[in-house]
């Protein structure tokens, strides 16, 4: 089954962790379901978050269509970096 795994930079780990939360209802629409969220204990400032999916393919449309969108509105946005897994 893929995932994808994220890794962002300079968030808070709580406040990722509730956008996250916010998020479940979205993510679940577009076959996205957190697994596991994790703060790098060698870098405090860095965050990981596990999601299982269902299509890779999918998924990075939905990922580069929503990152292309928040970097119009906001080109110093602060995205993270998405590792696809097979």
């Amino acid at each position: 089954m893929p995932h994808l795994l994220a890794k962002l930079r300079n968030v808070p780990f709580e406040t990722i962790k509730q956008v996250l939360e916010n998020d479940k209802a979205f993510h679940a629409s577009e076959e996205m379901y957190l697994e596991h969220i994790w703060q790098n204990v060698d870098d405090e400032n860095e965050v990981l978050f596990l999601f299982r999916i269902n299509s890779i393919e999918k998924t990075k449309i939905l990922i580069e269509r929503l990152h292309s969108k928040t970097l119009e509105q906001n080109p110093d946005a602060n995205l993270p970096d998405m590792i696809y897994l097979q």
